[in-house]
């Protein structure tokens, strides 16, 4: 299990160092990511993903629950009402939730997709002024360890809180 950790940086400069010193204490560079306004961000450096700067993921957990019932409800109506010399059975239900689930799914992520991460909000403002979000998600039993490492080592850095736990898949 991982936790993810917010922090704002000043600078660029300040970011860069960061992510030399999280790469010495053995995170990663798949788990860094920095969020900064268009253009600012050295090439070397990891940026946010597309799941990390849209509601990408929530839209579709939200599709496929919206979906999957209006496809158990559209089930019911036809298993119950069936078409004039048509003989249904119960995992016709079953298939139109499965239908439906996918259906809306694939719908809410494409409209999602566009809709920016309401995590992130907090963070407008210090992007627009130039300064720099990180993103870094650690081993459970690591985050006090990488929380002190960049107090320690980083006074500039504003923290920004954690994340409750998520699966360690990449």
């Amino acid at each position: 299990m991982r936790r993810r950790l917010y922090f704002v940086l000043p600078d660029v400069a300040s970011a860069r160092r960061m992510l030399d010193d999280l790469l010495l204490a053995r995170i990663e560079e798949r788990h860094i990511r920095f969020l900064a306004k268009r253009g600012i961000l050295l090439p070397d450096m990891p940026e946010a993903t597309v799941f990390q700067k849209t509601d990408l993921v929530h839209g579709a957990e939200l599709g496929m629950a919206i979906g999957g019932m209006a496809g158990v409800l559209g089930g019911l109506i036809v298993v119950f009402f069936p078409p004039e010399g048509v003989s249904l059975q119960l995992v016709t239900i079953l298939l139109s939730a499965l239908l439906g689930a996918l259906f809306g799914a694939w719908v809410a992520s494409l409209a999602a997709s566009a809709v920016p991460n309401s995590r992130l909000k907090a963070f407008e403002k210090d992007i627009e002024e130039g300064k720099v979000l990180m993103i870094v998600d650690v081993p459970f039993r690591r985050t006090h360890e990488i929380m002190e490492l960049v107090h320690r080592t980083h006074p500039e850095a504003s923290d920004h809180g954690v994340e409750p736990t998520f699966p360690a898949f990449p």
